[in-house]
């Protein structure tokens, strides 16, 4: 395709420019590395009033993660002159599956790839938790099972990155619809158990409404103030606030910080008394989310 012919070309005249005397070895490692730096970049199109379907390059084509409408992949496709490889799915709702059906007739033959839930129609490539999922020559993503918002959740990872769907925010976590807290904190401490510098592509632009909860849990907390200011300056600009980067979500978000003082004690006053473990303190802040104004 013409954006695998793109890549190879730029990766190759790099590699060839910049260190003419590579051996033909050497010249192929230095291509599928670049190859791969390139294809590490994910771009949002935002969509509805707080969506972001994001879009994976890889050498068969285009991937989009949650198509809640065709016409606004069809849209970018159209103008970047790209075709599409695959839809990947985390979860059943409308606004991160309504575009599946319009895309399948746009694009014949695309593979749509998600769980193994009834209530999504036109899944081509059912998966589970521990698969991996091979788009073109370079891009492989580990599936992770991670219900909590809804009981058929699933994230795709891979070194660098995760797309978690509605499990994590930055600055917050999905509502809980289908699970229990303790499988959605199951969830969140898979997520921020993958590293330090995974980049997170949530599916909603939540970080500033996060923020003024997260800010009363915890408003002490030096880093917090910090992405919010960051978060805060970026929207101003029209800008997303995503990817964020989970050592930062570690140091600020209270749903990944039920084990520090603060934010326990937080729960615990909001309760009214000392919760017995970290899911009682993770079911206080939910719910306390869910009714904060």
């Amino acid at each position: 395709c013409s954006l695998s012919q793109a890549l190879r070309e730029k990766a190759l005249g790099s590699a060839v420019s910049g260190n003419p005397k590579l051996t033909s070895a050497q010249r192929s490692a230095t291509i599928r590395g670049r190859l791969r730096d390139c294809l590490m970049h994910a771009r949002a199109l935002p969509a509805f009033d707080d969506n972001y379907f994001w879009t994976l390059p890889c050498s068969a084509g285009l991937v989009v993660i949650d198509p809640g409408d065709a016409s606004v992949v069809i849209e970018h496709l159209d103008a970047t002159r790209q075709g599409l490889h695959a839809i990947l799915i985390t979860h059943h709702h409308h606004d991160h599956t309504g575009g599946i059906s319009g895309l399948a007739a746009a694009f014949p033959g695309v593979r749509v790839i998600g769980p193994r839930e009834p209530r999504i129609s036109g899944i081509t490539e059912f998966v589970i938790d521990g698969d991996v999922v091979s788009l073109g020559e370079e891009v492989r993503l580990e599936v992770l099972e991670t219900p909590g918002h809804t009981r058929s959740h699933i994230a795709y990872w891979r070194d660098g990155q995760v797309f978690c769907g509605d499990t994590l925010f930055s600055l917050g976590c999905g509502r809980i619809f289908e699970g229990t807290p303790r499988q959605m904190l199951d969830s969140l401490t898979r997520i921020a158990a993958l590293g330090d510098d995974i980049a997170i592509y949530c599916a909603h632009e939540y970080t500033l409404a996060n923020a003024r909860f997260a800010v009363c849990v915890d408003p002490n907390n030096v880093a917090l103030r910090e992405r919010v200011s960051e978060a805060r300056a970026l929207r101003d600009r029209g800008l997303p606030t995503l990817p964020a980067r989970l050592c930062v979500e570690r140091a600020c978000n209270p749903f990944l910080r039920v084990d520090q003082a603060p934010v326990a004690d937080a729960a615990n006053r909001r309760a009214g008394r000392t919760l017995a473990d970290r899911y009682e303190v993770f079911a206080t802040l939910r719910a306390w989310k869910d009714v904060f104004v």
